[in-house]
């Protein structure tokens, strides 16, 4: 949906990147490592079609490229205390994913900012760990059986 895979991808974010960066994290719910991977991989490509995640991953695009890339004095530049609205983002993203459990899961990913989120601006790295937690958090719910 909007392309979003493709762009993400102009933005340097490949989705084995995405892969890779959720399984820093994983902690194994009675799934290896492997089997998590392609599981997370084939929730992220589910998820991209759908039109309420892919609008935000698009808000979060267009919003750094406007207030972050385009300004080279950008008072967000330093990703401030005051800016909220980036975190809103990643865990409207999250929720939408993967319901109110996934909120938990986005702050384990919003504060270690492992592997490609650490080289991302003030909104794409919550929104793209915000798709990491969605499907993080679903994934450890269907391995419980509580999905």
């Amino acid at each position: 949906m909007f392309e979003i895979e493709r762009r993400l991808e102009e933005k340097g974010i490949a989705r084995r990147d995405i892969i890779a960066s959720a399984m820093e994290l994983y902690i194994p719910h009675g799934i290896d490592e492997d089997e998590a991977a392609g599981r997370l991989d084939a929730k992220i490509g589910q998820v991209l079609d759908d039109p309420n995640v892919s609008s935000l991953l698009l808000g979060a695009i267009l919003l750094e490229d406007e207030l972050y890339w385009k300004r080279k004095n950008s008072e967000i530049a330093d990703d401030p205390v005051f800016l909220l609205s980036d975190e809103i983002i990643g865990m409207a993203i999250a929720e939408v994913i993967g319901g109110t459990y996934a909120r938990f899961e986005f702050t384990r990913y919003d504060q270690k900012k492992p592997g490609i989120l650490s080289k991302l601006g003030p909104f794409l790295d919550d929104a793209v760990a915000g798709l990491i937690a969605g499907c993080t958090s679903r994934l450890y719910s269907e391995s419980m059986g509580s999905v």
